[in-house]
């Protein structure tokens, strides 16, 4: 790790990845994402962003105050550096930040940033050790003129094809779903290559695409096509392999009912009081309840039509019957308080503190951090560029 780590100002606890320098040029989401993560376990993160700023800044509403909470979710523990790559004395500002970091990671467009000399050769050349992860949509050998915008994805991958119902529109998930894998899988990339760093010295350059992440995302449907030859079709709620395995109406709305296994499905059918359906030769294997969904479904809901969810959710967890009510967010962070996670930490101190989910990992010796709320574009731009320009440790 390096020993030219920026002053932060951070007295925090130190995470694992503390020492480590990450030189951030991406914006939006998948980027952004991966550096919290990282800056969350420790790192040092800068923030390099255009004078406009990253986009998701004004990706409103809704907000907190006047301050995108788009743009709040994925950019805490970072400092920020406005930079005008097409200023000379910027673009250098910016090539000295890549020679003394550990990291760099970006999302320009496959080669945008060879103009600027901040590409992986012309960073390697200057600083052989370092990881360079570059987020693109399609990867570097895609029509260039590919934009790497998640709704694409979620499209050309196949994932809308499989969202919503049968007889319905295809639909795109609630959230930037591969946007976010990315960037774990960029997180990933980044903590192997560091191991390999470790052990060798040598540096490299990884590539993460959105539909390389989202390939890899759709696991049991695109195993379906390329090892059994088949393609998966929209089902709604339901699941292609396992059933009950879906949300079921009860008498005051719907709840997720799961049986993965056949004792599963045996409790859901005592809790039913429908004690000869697991001995039905159409009910009695996970493979004969798929295929006589159709049959099954019918004899469930009329049971589960006369109890409210509320009771049938705690009967059936008491009887080892997976299921969970429909929650809105506020619900679900809600549970989340319930179930002991203490998912709201507030990030940073006084009036600058942020509301924010906590970090999804739990370190029994190196804790995560949750120190620097997302920073106001160039906020950090003085002091950076202060240390910028003096020597090299």
């Amino acid at each position: 790790m390096s020993d030219d780590t920026a002053p932060s100002g951070d007295d925090g606890p130190r995470g694992p990845l503390h020492g480590l320098l990450v030189a951030d040029f991406s914006r939006i989401l998948a980027g952004p994402y991966a550096t919290m993560l990282l800056g969350d376990m420790g790192a040092e993160v800068i923030k390099v962003e255009s004078p406009g700023g990253d986009d998701t800044r004004s990706w409103l509403p809704p907000v907190r105050g006047d301050v995108s909470t788009y743009y709040l979710a994925v950019n805490r523990n970072k400092r920020s550096l406005a930079l005008d790559l097409k200023d000379g004395t910027d673009a250098a500002l910016a090539r000295e930040l890549a020679a003394r970091a550990d990291v760099v990671i970006e999302n320009f467009k496959p080669g945008g940033l060879a103009r600027f000399s901040l590409d992986y050769p012309a960073v390697r050349d200057v600083n052989p050790g370092v990881v360079y992860a570059s987020i693109s949509g399609f990867g570097s050998r895609a029509d260039p003129s590919l934009p790497g915008y998640d709704l694409m994805v979620q499209a050309i991958s196949g994932l809308m094809s499989l969202t919503g119902d049968p007889e319905g529109t295809p639909y795109r998930a609630g959230i930037s779903v591969f946007d976010v894998m990315t960037g774990m899988h960029a997180t990933i990339g980044i903590l192997a290559a560091l191991r390999h760093r470790e052990r060798t010295g040598t540096g490299q350059h990884l590539e993460v695409s959105l539909l390389s992440s989202a390939l890899s995302g759709l696991v049991n449907h695109s195993s379906a096509y390329v090892a059994g030859g088949e393609v998966p079709y929209r089902m709604g709620n339901a699941h292609p392999s396992l059933f009950p395995y879906e949300p079921l109406p009860v008498a005051d709305g719907e709840l997720v009912v799961i049986a993965g296994n056949d004792g599963q499905f045996a409790r859901l059918c005592e809790v039913l009081n429908l004690p000869d359906l697991p001995a039905d030769p159409r009910f009695a294997r996970n493979q004969d309840r798929t295929a006589h969904r159709e049959a099954l479904r019918p004899l469930l809901v009329e049971r589960l039509a006369t109890r409210t969810k509320k009771d049938l959710f705690h009967e059936l967890l008491a009887a080892g019957v997976p299921c969970a009510p429909i929650n809105t967010i506020d619900e679900g962070v809600a549970f989340a308080e319930e179930a002991g996670l203490d998912p709201v930490v507030l990030v940073g101190e006084g009036d600058a503190a942020v509301p924010s989910i906590r970090h999804p990992v739990l370190f029994s010796a190196t804790p995560a951090r949750h120190a620097l709320p997302p920073p106001g574009l160039d906020e950090h731009g003085a002091a950076l560029r202060a240390w910028l320009a003096g020597p090299r440790d």
